[in-house]
């Protein structure tokens, strides 16, 4: 784990356990519900994991689904107690005010996530990953969408939040794996115009070559067929389940948590084709400083930093 034992996954691997066992036997949510004499809403957020399960109700709940198995109960039983400390990470700054008041739920529960990760692979199609964008840059891209979307308070907070993930990432105890891919388009669009675009290219080299993260790009002449998939993000959560990831996407009117077995599996496949077939990282920097340079001779009076 990656800031010891967490609450967070450990409530996780319980409700994945107590899930899937139901849905093995099979049994509905308004079965459970019923068998154990309780609401259908506690069913649902408990699975959901908007709520952590009592030891009691635990056992009761383990033994409906037919888990007697010591080897098995006992891990549960030690992760829900580890699940109720719940413990607050010092990167729960998510959780702030401004920050709950202008986020979706599916985004918060991702940079909790995000905060216990090992792992983090990024697919993007037409703008800079968040935790990469400038100030200015995030306040470009978000800001468009102000009074039609987004009220000003709803930008400061999302502008906010790009720096606090990149500033959480620089200073975990334990480094975060973290991959970046990107199509070709992502370097190409001026968003917010040369004077904020410009730093925004330099802001990426200068976070590739200091190791927070990989880079790759997928170049518009490529012969690899790219899946028809907008852009999304996996964590890697729980280095004991590895293959059961945390994904996040949005698709620009909503936004989701993903945690079903079967997509994440799938999206992570092909995120390794994408990545073996993209442009190496070295080749990529060179690309986005040549780009650098290009935009830069376009507009003298912004500044070009010399590599």
């Amino acid at each position: 784990m990656a800031e010891g034992e967490s609450p967070t996954i450990a409530r996780r691997r319980v409700r994945i356990a107590i899930r899937e066992a139901r849905e093995a036997l099979p049994l509905t949510q308004a079965q459970v519900a019923e068998e154990m004499e309780w609401s259908l809403s506690k069913v649902i957020r408990i699975e959901n994991g908007d709520v952590s399960i009592s030891i009691n109700d635990l056992r009761g709940l383990l033994n409906l689904l037919g888990i007697r198995d010591k080897a098995i109960v006992e891990p549960l039983l030690a992760d829900a107690r580890i699940a109720r400390t719940r413990k607050r990470s010092a990167y729960a700054w998510w959780e702030e005010p401004r920050f709950r008041e202008n986020t979706s739920e599916p985004f918060r529960r991702f940079l909790e996530y995000e905060a216990e990760a090992t792992e983090l692979r990024s697919f993007n199609v037409y703008y800079v990953h968040g935790p990469l964008q400038t100030p200015e840059y995030a306040r470009a891209l978000t800001g468009a969408w102000l009074d039609d979307e987004f009220t000003e308070a709803q930008v400061d907070a999302l502008v906010e939040i790009r720096g606090q993930r990149r500033e959480a990432m620089l200073h975990r105890s334990d480094p975060l794996k973290y991959y970046f891919l990107a199509d070709q388009s992502v370097f190409m669009r001026l968003i917010g115009g040369l004077d904020i675009f410009i730093p925004q290219l330099q802001q990426i080299v200068e976070l590739a070559e200091s190791g927070l993260f990989q880079m790759r790009m997928l170049p518009f002449d490529i012969v690899q067929t790219i899946a028809n998939n907008g852009s999304f993000e996996l964590l890697t959560v729980d280095p004991s389940h590895p293959d059961r990831e945390v994904m996040y996407r949005e698709n620009g009117v909503a936004d989701e948590t993903v945690e079903n077995l079967a997509e994440t599996r799938r999206h992570r496949k092909r995120f390794n084709q994408l990545w073996q077939a993209a442009m190496d990282e070295s080749d990529t920097i060179a690309f986005v400083r040549k780009r650098i340079e290009d935009l830069g001779a376009t507009s003298p009076g912004v500044e070009v930093e010399s590599n």
